[in-house]
């Protein structure tokens, strides 16, 4: 794999920060989250005056070899049907980035589908005033079905982190120093659920949830099937699940909130046995942001499955995502939780795509802003009174 060098954010440099905060001409404290993101930016940006510029959103497609096991309500068609019409606006992926001002680049790494040549380019678009197409850099036509085998060979694991961090680069050119990600991939929760339950040591039936929309007889069979690919995975690695399948009502998983495992000596392993193309990709661009210290905006249950992978490879990454959403996916509170997270908004979307993301980036923006737009008391001329 790729060698990423990141650096965890400067904390000594925090109570610079934290003084200009707490004389900006308001209440201490009075504006909230805002003001505890607004000292994450500039410990990411190492200023005291941060901005944000040129967003962007880089959304991954891939298919799964586990849908064919029947555990999503959606048919792998899905994909590519709603990636073409990306192409043509009509997702809320292109809502959203025509309201908040994102680039968005569609990035076809895994769909089990030969789109039209006129829809897709074999090269990074950059010009925003060019019809919106498809990026080529599949791997493959969709991962191997894990339940026998591992989703993606050593190769292709590389092939989807340097994808991830091409993408990113580009972003750079672009000027762009705040980035978030989407996914379109039919069954992704699957593997999601399967990260969480292992990176996050909790049973596997709290991390299982309805996906795109299974019935309650759908969520048992999903649970069924990855059990038995985990014993698949520990039979053929020796890489033994870390918690029993079936956990008491009133169990409450360990670790605490925000103590991570960390599994460096398994982690690839597990990332690639279970993982779509999308998603490594994702995390390649994860990691390939925070080495260019770049704002990362984390979406729902997937993309923080994501992050949650990144971090086992590299627990500085975590200083550089913003949590966004809260999703409605059953689990994804806990997945939160174990990361010390606590997300922006909590709207109940489950579309994917990135876009909790791009929904929260107005709240990410004001709190820039607010470190440099702001008056002090001093300037102000207004007394300071705590």
């Amino acid at each position: 794999m790729k060698t990423f060098h990141i650096q965890p954010t400067d904390k000594a440099f925090a109570p610079q920060l934290q003084t200009k905060i707490d004389n900006l001409n308001k209440p201490k404290g009075s504006l909230g989250r805002l003001e505890q993101l607004a000292l994450q930016i500039g410990l990411i940006q190492h200023s005291a005056n941060p901005g944000l510029m040129h967003p962007c959103h880089i959304l991954f497609a891939a298919d799964h070899g586990i849908e064919r096991e029947g555990v999503s309500v959606s048919p792998r068609d899905i994909t590519w049907q709603q990636m073409e019409n990306f192409t043509r606006g009509g997702g809320g992926v292109n809502l959203f980035c025509r309201q908040h001002g994102f680039h968005l680049r569609l990035v076809d790494v895994g769909v089990d589908h030969t789109f039209s040549p006129s829809l897709t380019i074999p090269y990074v678009n950059t010009e925003k005033d060019e019809p919106l197409r498809i990026i080529d850099r599949k791997i493959a036509r969709g991962t191997c079905n894990f339940l026998n085998e591992a989703a993606m060979s050593a190769d292709k694991f590389d092939r989807a982190v340097e994808i991830g961090c091409e993408l990113v680069d580009a972003t750079l050119e672009d000027g762009c120093n705040v980035v978030s990600f989407g996914e379109m991939g039919i069954a992704n929760t699957s593997p999601s659920s399967v990260w969480m339950h292992f990176f996050e040591q909790i049973p596997l039936d709290r991390c299982v949830g309805a996906g795109a929309g299974l019935c309650s007889e759908g969520v048992r069979h999903k649970r069924v099937v990855l059990d038995a690919a985990i014993h698949r995975f520990s039979r053929a690695t020796g890489i033994e699940s870390p918690t029993p399948f079936i956990a008491p009502d009133d169990w409450t998983f360990c670790p605490k909130p925000g103590e991570r495992p960390f599994f460096p000596a398994h982690a690839e392993e597990i990332i690639r046995w279970f993982g779509g193309f999308e998603m490594v990709a994702a995390m390649g661009g994860m990691l390939r942001a925070a080495e260019h210290r770049m704002v990362i905006l984390v979406d729902g249950f997937i993309m923080t499955a994501c992050m949650l992978a990144a971090a086992q490879l590299h627990p500085a990454v975590l200083d550089y995502a913003v949590f966004t959403h809260k999703g409605d996916e059953s689990g994804h509170h806990m997945m939160l939780e174990g990361l010390g997270a606590q997300p922006l908004l909590s709207l109940g979307l489950r579309l994917g795509e990135g876009t909790g993301a791009i929904c929260a980036y107005p709240l990410v923006d004001s709190a820039a802003r607010m470190m440099t737009e702001m008056d002090n008391f001093e300037h102000a001329r207004i007394t300071k009174y705590f």
